[in-house]
């Protein structure tokens, strides 16, 4: 079947734009990498069995063989007589060992302590591979830029309107920051993921007929695979680990979302601040030949937007009657595509940030737009200091009164006689602020500086 065959358009058009990177994706996260962390389990169950002198070490040899062959076709084979998908997947083990192996295959287990055991072996494979390295990737690309442009004045905008100076690099810093603790998070939460070896209900009824110390054996099938236990399992792994996990990944996605949004809005055609790359041959409308969409920002915006609601679902899948029930069976086989996306957004957004050209002449050309209007904290922030008893409703009539003549606000505050005596009370770096409003900039530049230095530092010490 051809990739535009599929029906997700993750495994076409996301596929087909980034291939490589799909290809690895694939190898973990689809259902064939699903049932290679499943075989793995099923290996580690009786390698741990033959440590017990349960078996013999050539028959976990055997079932090792064994499991690095079966495929996901002689799987669904089977599945098609069993109706059960880790039956299936025991049975398909069982045809290619020897008698003396096959009492040994599943042996203790339910199919859950497989399949929850499995998925945590995915996913934390996954955020190692591909997360947080691109997360880290994506990172370096932000830090590069924000550093580069940490004392580019900028407008300051709340609530879509002009505010007060900062710099560009200071508003980069803020994504560097919220992404950072994100990483973390990501990193953390992978590390935390728990197996489980504990039966039917969790209470080890089927290892304690084996064992006299089954949650001992439990411990020591997860070593194997480099996993705790959970704290407390029933027929499922406590759901909190996973539902940490993909919590932290999908509200680094709204990071990501965030900033592809900031972007988006400083390209419109009436700000222009920045610009997404336009190679030959490339095309924004169909019909207006003369746009430059920011297609790529756009695109990581509406990704989040597809896969940010399947945390609902997630937070439902929390929960199960009793110990155990089935209402999580097709919802849970969808989390992978959450961290898929995610990865693409990241190699997207740092594939198109490092094309990003800044116009710092229009950002200083939009910050001056209402000459020294904007000089209005600082001079109310002066004033005040200087004991003005109404500076805040002096300045504001001062405004009004600029914008009601054409005059600046400089000239305004010189010819106001009751406040020549403040006027010559203000340092000449207060004076240059309220002349020349690009000045009054604040800590930004330090600011921005200062996060780019302490997440270089700790970008180094993250690993999944």
């Amino acid at each position: 079947m051809g990739i535009f065959e599929n029906i997700s358009p993750l495994d076409h058009r996301y596929r087909a734009s980034e291939p490589e990177l799909w290809e690895e994706l694939s190898s973990v996260l689809s259902e064939e990498g699903y049932l290679r962390c499943q075989l793995q389990v099923e290996a580690a169950l009786v390698q741990a069995l033959a440590n017990r002198k349960v078996c013999s070490q050539s028959v976990a040899d055997e079932v090792s063989e064994a499991c690095r062959k079966i495929t996901c076709a002689e799987v669904q084979v089977e599945e098609e007589i069993t109706r059960h998908n880790v039956r299936a997947l025991v049975n398909c083990i069982r045809e290619r060992v020897s008698s003396e192996a096959k009492p040994y295959v599943h042996l203790t287990a339910t199919s859950v302590d497989i399949l929850d055991t499995a998925r945590a072996l995915q996913m934390r494979e996954a955020v190692k591979r591909w997360v947080v390295p691109k997360t880290q990737a994506l990172m370096g690309v932000w830090l590069d830029l924000a550093e580069a442009e940490a004392a580019t004045p900028q407008i300051g905008r709340t609530h879509g309107q002009h505010g007060v100076p900062i710099t560009f690099g200071f508003a980069l810093s803020e994504y560097i920051s919220r992404m950072g603790t994100r990483l973390q998070a990501m990193a953390s939460g992978a590390q935390d993921l728990r197996g489980k070896m504990a039966g039917a209900v969790g209470a080890y009824n089927a290892s304690s007929l084996v064992f006299s110390d089954p949650m001992q054996f439990e411990i020591e099938v997860l070593a194997l695979l480099d996993l705790k236990p959970a704290g407390h399992a029933t027929q499922i792994v406590e759901p909190e680990y996973m539902t940490d996990l993909l919590h932290s990944v999908v509200s680094a996605f709204g990071v990501l979302a965030n900033f592809a949004d900031d972007i988006r809005h400083l390209q419109r055609t009436e700000i222009a601040e920045v610009g997404e790359e336009f190679r030959a041959g490339q095309v924004g409308s169909s019909t207006m030949p003369h746009k430059r969409n920011p297609w790529n920002f756009e695109n990581v915006k509406s990704m989040w937007k597809a896969y940010m609601p399947r945390m609902v679902t997630v937070y439902l899948d929390q929960i199960s009657e009793h110990q155990r029930d089935l209402t999580n069976s097709a919802s849970g086989r969808f989390i992978a595509e959450i961290l898929a996306a995610y990865v693409l957004a990241c190699q997207r957004l740092a594939h198109v940030t490092k094309r990003l050209s800044v116009d710092r002449v229009r950002m200083l050309a939009n910050l001056n737009m209402h000459g020294q209007l904007i000089s209005a904290e600082p001079l109310y922030i002066i004033l005040a200091s200087m004991g003005h008893g109404s500076a805040h409703e002096c300045v504001k009539d001062l405004t009004l009164e600029a914008e009601r003549t054409g005059k600046t606000l400089g000239d305004l505050v010189s010819e106001d006689e009751s406040l020549a005596a403040f006027l010559q009370q203000m340092t000449d770096e207060q004076k240059t602020i309220i002349l020349h409003p690009a000045s009054y900039t604040g800590a930004s530049e330090e600011k921005a500086r200062s996060v780019c230095t302490y997440w270089r530092r700790q970008l180094e010490e993250v690993d999944a």
